[in-house]
């Protein structure tokens, strides 16, 4: 009997020991252990906000974090940095030293560093039906975007639209433009892919409409036309995604159209493939993203140049490819403190590994290592963060592996080619895209075919798994009612703004299931248990079977 005491109490340490090792190491965030975690919060790009929305939703319900985030546009998210209003901003472009609406400078007046946190596809949702049949596969070439997007072509049977999409009888019917009514990284994005593809165009424009030539990069898109201005990703989701939106298409990041179940048009690629925005397209794309390492300039290290991936050969590539940025501070300021900084790199580290496997499920492509080594850099420059854990080697991301060279990516090697119907010419695939995977029927002139390497995306709420190995996501397409978007201190929407599957929620995942780990802390627990009741039990029950025995005559 005392022996088994003995065991048993030995076993209490053990168990004990092993339970809190379990507790410390299975968690994907490595922060310092028992760090407390204040809250933090941020505003800026709806174009990244479903990825953030499911990650910081993610820590909440695992490590009892809370990250604040409101979807106010990258313009506003960069004013709020500088005026020390949030902890951190999310934007696509950098600080702007002379903005186009002649405000003043965007200059932060304490420290601050760009991190990488979700690349993704800009896509072109529509709405557009023909003899009463929803089109899923609509394609469209580089200046045909652009003269929609500049009021050039003004008819869904314009000819040259036409002869991107030889498989449909395109319909005398009239093109809505949707632009963003808030200054915005998409519309950042977009037009400076205009300005570097299809310069005379842009320029013509922009001096049709009153601004200054040559024309770059603008976040505040000119209303024009019969064009529609609305406020937020999902204010031009939303819109697209009525009954009154036929005819509609807008510019948006493709998690969008992935929720709201619509389809994306497949752009024309500088090797004649039309392409859709999926993961393994934009990580194939961003391999020709250059990144700018002149550290002697915060305003633009780690800054992304995409020269290379709008004019990629690879035919696999999304040309509209690009990446979102934290802005995260590098010193205490009026809002953030060093206590916060331990909240702050565990989200951001987070962030740039166990959360890019969730990337391709909702509508993004996860980051690279070449980027999540930089952005390792960053958070080492947070105040307070000193202690995350910011091992590329015990980083679960899916584009890299313990070992890997940064210059791999092995998203990017197990893209595959387009089909042979996505290539200019006669044929056209009539397989669906994003959020509506039906076919639509050849009607017009030309063949059709099926796309073998599209990944599917549930519509209506259905999920599957695409050519990339990423689980598909959809809702129910966009409910009734717009009008000014309002959202809570989480980043939530109230009122307001679209309805239906437009509505920017977290994404629910599959479950992972049981796993050893947990069989493991099941039976440590059992253990423990086991080791602190049963002693004083049988203790008690050795007293009670001392007493009762005689001593011999």
């Amino acid at each position: 009997m005392t022996v088994t005491l003995r065991f048993l109490r030995a076993s209490a340490g053990a168990a004990a020991v092993l339970l809190t090792a379990l507790l410390a190491t299975g968690t994907g965030v490595t922060a310092a252990n028992a760090e407390t975690y204040y809250p933090i919060a941020g505003t800026g790009s709806t174009w990244s906000q479903n990825a953030l929305d499911q990650w910081r939703t993610n820590v909440a319900s695992n490590y009892s974090m809370t990250v604040n985030y409101t979807g106010s546009g990258s313009s506003a998210g960069r004013k709020d940095f500088i005026n020390q209003a949030v902890d951190f901003a999310v934007s696509e472009i950098p600080f702007q030293t002379a903005p186009e609406d002649n405000s003043a400078p965007e200059k932060p007046t304490t420290g601050y560093a760009y991190m990488p946190i979700v690349a993704g596809g800009t896509s072109f949702m529509y709405n557009l039906r023909i003899g009463g049949k929803k089109v899923t596969n609509l394609r469209l070439g580089g200046e045909t975007v652009t003269k929609i997007f500049t009021g050039a072509i003004t008819k869904w049977n314009d000819p040259q639209i036409t002869a991107d999409n030889p498989g449909l009888a395109m319909p005398d019917k009239a093109i809505t433009p949707v632009v963003r009514s808030d200054g915005s990284g998409s519309t950042a994005q977009f037009t400076l892919w205009m300005s570097k593809q299809h310069p005379d165009l842009w320029n013509a424009f922009c001096a049709s409409v009153g601004r200054g030539t040559p024309c770059g990069l603008t976040s505040q898109y000119p209303v024009f036309g019969a064009a529609k201005a609305q406020s937020g990703s999902l204010g031009v989701a939303g819109y697209v995604g009525q009954d009154y939106g036929d005819g509609a298409i807008t510019y948006v990041e493709y998690s969008y159209a992935l929720k709201s179940g619509f389809p994306v048009a497949k752009v024309l690629n500088a090797s004649g493939y039309y392409v859709e925005p999926t993961a393994s397209s934009v990580a194939v794309a961003l391999m020709q993203a250059q990144i700018n390492t002149d550290t002697s300039d915060p305003a633009t290290y780690l800054t992304q140049i995409l020269d290379g991936v709008y004019n990629s050969v690879d035919s696999r590539t999304y040309p509209l490819s690009s990446y979102s940025y934290m802005i995260v501070p590098t010193a205490v300021n009026n809002t953030f403190s060093e206590a916060k900084g331990p909240t702050l790199g565990a989200f951001a580290q987070y962030m740039l590994c166990e959360g890019q496997q969730q990337a391709g499920a909702l509508g993004y492509s996860p980051l690279p290592m070449n980027l999540v080594l930089a952005g390792f850099d960053q958070i080492k420059r947070i105040p307070g963060a000193g202690n995350v854990n910011v091992d590329v080697n015990k980083c679960n991301n899916p584009t890299f592996k313990a070992g890997d060279s940064p210059s791999n990516n092995q998203l990017a090697a197990s893209a595959p080619q387009p089909a042979e119907c996505d290539k200019v010419g006669p044929n056209q695939c009539t397989t669906g895209t994003a959020g509506a995977l039906e076919d639509t029927s050849v009607s017009g002139s030309g063949t059709g075919g099926s796309a073998t390497g599209s990944p599917s995306a549930g519509a209506g709420g259905a999920t599957g798994t695409g050519a990339d190995g990423s689980a598909g996501a959809g809702s129910a397409g966009a409910g009734s009612g717009a009008g000014a978007a309002v959202y809570d201190a989480t980043g939530a929407l109230l009122s307001g703004g679209v309805g239906g599957g437009a509505v920017a929620k977290p994404f629910a995942l599959a479950s992972t299931g049981w796993q050893a780990e947990n069989s493991v802390m099941l039976f440590a627990v059992v253990l423990l248990l086991a080791a602190v009741l049963l002693p004083p039990f049988l203790s008690r029950r050795l007293k009670r079977g001392r007493g009762n025995s005689q001593p011999p005559a």
